[in-house]
């Protein structure tokens, strides 16, 4: 049975081994990921690396919603990402800056009322707020070694951004610090401002 490890624990900043071997001990491996995963609650885990259970292989699963369906990724690449152009528009809107400067406002607004803040079952109480790719292009193999390459959107292309740098040793509090974001620290249900580090 696996436990899932927190930092300081150097397997979370290590870049982890290519998978070799598609066998019977990779899907046990999955197999006791995914009951880890299940047991996480408060918060509830929506992603698993193998490097957050001690073992230092390119292999992580994700759970989107509680109901959904555990998906495993094994040696995966991030081959493309796609973002939003920085005007938020669409190829076919025309560029009117009145309606510009209305539609900024409107999602700035939206923004702070709807901030996602990312966690890290492996950094407990933890938070912070981390641009990532509305879109990516993964590259992976499934659990029986079958190449697959696809297209992932929204709140799953978040999810495997966040396990990919696990499997290179970075940890989302480091893309908070690198793109001058802000932590916060959980404490009796509460966000407080982390001011140093």
């Amino acid at each position: 049975m696996f436990e899932i490890v927190t930092v300081p624990n150097t397997v979370l900043t290590s870049q982890t081994k290519k998978v070799e071997k598609f066998d019977g001990q990779l899907n046990r491996m999955v197999k006791d990921m995914e009951v880890a995963l299940a047991k996480q609650v408060n918060p509830q885990g929506v992603g698993l690396a193998a490097p957050q259970v001690g073992v230092d292989l390119a292999v992580f699963i994700i759970r989107p919603s509680e109901s959904g369906k555990i998906e495993a990724f094994v040696n995966p690449e991030i081959l493309k990402i796609e973002t939003h152009n920085p005007q938020g528009l669409k190829k076919s809107e025309p560029a009117n800056p009145e309606g510009l400067k209305k539609r900024k406002f409107e999602e700035s607004r939206k923004k702070r009322k709807h901030v996602k803040l990312e966690g890290c079952l492996s950094i407990p109480k933890i938070w912070g707020t981390v641009d990532r790719a509305g879109k990516v292009l993964l590259k992976y193999r499934d659990i029986n070694g079958k190449q697959k390459q696809k297209w992932f959107s929204g709140f799953k292309a978040i999810i495997i951004q966040h396990e990919v740098d696990h499997l290179n040793g970075i940890l989302f509090t480091q893309r908070v610090l690198e793109q001058g974001k802000k932590l916060y620290e959980e404490e009796d249900g509460e966000l407080e401002k982390i001011t140093s580090i």
